[in-house]
């Protein structure tokens, strides 16, 4: 049976998870939560952080203990059978068209900014964004993850900078003091949008089998990658905040270059571009290794003759890549061409995020005893509190959950 290389390390690992959490979220949310709960922002943090802790150790306990390429779906094989695996898997599958092209889309975004004229247009950045994505993918997951080690440095220094900069004391750290104004109910809201921010466990939990020591490294890179990603949400919140970077939905969006402009001035523009897109193309990355493993797994497992599971002398399963990479820029193309709003995709997307940690947290339920059960517990009742907070939005994944169960008979057949 076809075997994945061994070549992630934990300093690897840790920078592969943390950059996947930033992603693009570090360009939005802050300012986006700060919006809604304002000062109150940072104890939201401070109460999301300390939620996703269980999740991220059921996460890390159900790798240390079944590591493989299928991820969140092997966990739900072994808790609840194949077909219910199948349908996670395809469910996973399903976000190739919808959530990884508005991803990519943003990172073409920044990456306009720095191409020549000639280039710099929507649809050509985002093809040359899937063109890079197969270089890196191509070059197997020790370069992928050295890759995004390095881009994990440069966003922290790019944070440290702001607070340098930025004269940030260690009262601006300080969430204030809550009194009987306090509305609890816009923290609420703002832990709803912030929860986004940690959406990327479930992709690096395909990556597990990639580890020289997945019992040991692999549970240690997903605890440290979420406490870095937090710490530096938490730290450039406070630098939100101070300078009111906030308020309005352009503001919003362009925070990040408002306070670049204000601290740093016009000069760095450059720099807050080439760091968006690296930080966007972190996460990218991940998701489309992670999508490319999981057709690899599903092969392995239900066609393992098949040309499908043959891995490139790097390891790499290069047809699933392949697909992959096609399917991303027949999205590309397809999106540009319908003119869909980036945040249809994405809010198509998030629902079938949630779907996919609450039935790996119930797998945990099932598969981990002792204080991990506990947690798992825990974990399942966060999972089904964000599915309720969501809406509306979670009926596409929901419809698409139940259509996958009805069809997974007849693709067996």
């Amino acid at each position: 049976m076809a075997e994945l290389k061994r070549d992630i390390t934990l300093i690897g690992g840790i920078g592969q998870m943390s950059t996947t959490l930033l992603g693009t979220g570090l360009f939005m949310v802050p300012a986006i939560a700060a919006s809604i709960a304002g000062e109150s922002m940072l104890w939201a943090w401070w109460l999301l952080i300390i939620a996703v802790c269980p999740i991220a150790f059921t996460f890390a306990a159900l790798g240390k203990r079944y590591p493989n390429a299928g991820g969140a779906s092997y966990f739900v094989k072994k808790a609840f059978g194949s077909r219910l695996e199948k349908v996670i898997a395809l469910l996973f599958i399903s976000v190739i068209p919808v959530g990884v092209p508005a991803a990519i889309a943003i990172a073409g975004g920044f990456a306009q900014q720095f191409l020549p004229q000639a280039l710099a247009k929507p649809i050509i950045a985002q093809l040359l964004v899937v063109v890079l994505l197969m270089v890196v993918n191509f070059s197997g997951s020790k370069i992928s993850s050295q890759f995004q080690t390095g881009i994990a440095i440069g966003i922290a220094i790019l944070v440290g900078l702001f607070l340098w900069f930025g004269n940030i004391a260690a009262t601006d750290a300080m969430p204030t003091a809550i009194t009987s104004s306090t509305h609890f109910s816009h923290i609420g809201n703002a832990i709803a949008v912030m929860f986004w921010c940690f959406v990327g466990i479930e992709a690096f939990a395909h990556m597990g089998e990639e580890f020289k020591r997945p019992e040991r490294d692999y549970p240690l890179a997903i605890l440290i990658g979420c406490l870095i990603a937090g710490a530096v949400y938490y730290l450039f919140s406070t630098v939100v905040l101070k300078y009111h970077a906030y308020g309005t939905q352009a503001l919003n969006t362009t925070s990040v270059p408002y306070l670049a402009n204000l601290l740093f001035g016009p000069k760095v523009s450059w720099l807050i571009s080439l760091t968006g897109f690296l930080a966007c193309f972190a996460t990218i990355n991940l998701y489309t290794q992670s999508l490319s493993r999981m057709l690899w797994s599903l092969a392995r497992e239900y066609r393992p003759a098949s040309a499908m599971t043959r891995l490139s002398p790097k390891g790499v399963p290069s047809k699933a890549t392949a697909i992959v990479g096609i399917t991303l820029a027949l999205s590309c193309i397809l999106g540009d061409l319908s003119n869909i709003d980036v945040e249809v995709f994405l809010t198509l997307t998030n629902g079938i995020f949630v779907v996919i940690y609450l039935f790996a947290m119930l797998s945990a339920v099932k598969l981990l005893t002792g204080k991990g059960r506990y947690l798992a517990i825990l974990s399942s009742l966060l999972c089904v509190l964000v599915l309720c907070s969501i809406g509306l939005a979670m009926s596409y994944a929901l419809g698409l959950f139940i259509l996958i169960w009805l069809l997974v008979p007849k693709f067996n057949k």
